[in-house]
């Protein structure tokens, strides 16, 4: 299905990727993509185990992205047939509003430290977030595929955000860049 690393290499649980492809396929032939069956939150989510000579990461990772990519559009497709084109962009309006609250909160104060041990950079979410008001306010360059591959360095919990609610927040973050590419 995938590119294989090498026998002293990590990868991709072979079975597990198969198997969950299996299911994916399955479910987008038959129509049994978003709110009926297979979400894109379900393949945001998809976790597999590193295991010697498995499939490469990067491969898995970026099939799993054109996959999130096509349930998109076709959950949009659906809406847009059913109830217009102004009816989804404002659907879509109203999803990023909610994040909108989070981005003008002054730097460094925009999600929870963590409550004990280390974190994500307050600086280096922070950067990111800026990017984000950027999009939004000013037609700025940023894409669901960069907010996806975002990573963050450690920093301790003084100068740090929990990485739990910046996770959930970027989710929703793509879903509405997704949405709208």
């Amino acid at each position: 299905m995938f590119p294989v690393v090498g026998r002293m290499s990590t990868g991709y649980d072979r079975d597990q990727v198969e198997q969950f492809f299996t299911r994916a396929r399955q479910a987008y032939e038959t129509g049994a993509v978003g709110d009926a069956g297979l979400t894109e939150g379900d393949v945001r989510t998809a976790a597999f185990d590193l295991v010697r000579a498995g499939y490469a990461t990067g491969a898995v990772d970026s099939a799993l992205d054109r996959l999130e990519a096509a349930i998109v559009q076709r959950r949009r497709d659906a809406f847009v047939a059913t109830h217009g084109q102004q009816a989804w962009m404002d659907r879509i309006a109203e999803r990023a509003t909610t994040l909108y609250p989070r981005l003008v909160r002054p730097a460094g104060e925009r999600f929870a430290a963590p409550e004990s041990g280390r974190g994500y950079s307050r600086d280096a979410v922070d950067r990111l977030m800026d990017r984000l008001v950027d999009y939004f306010d000013a037609d700025g360059d940023l894409t669901a595929a960069e907010l996806r591959a975002a990573t963050f360095p450690s920093a301790g919990r003084d100068k740090a955000y929990a990485e739990g609610v910046v996770d959930a927040y970027l989710d929703r973050a793509v879903e509405v860049l997704l949405a709208v590419e």
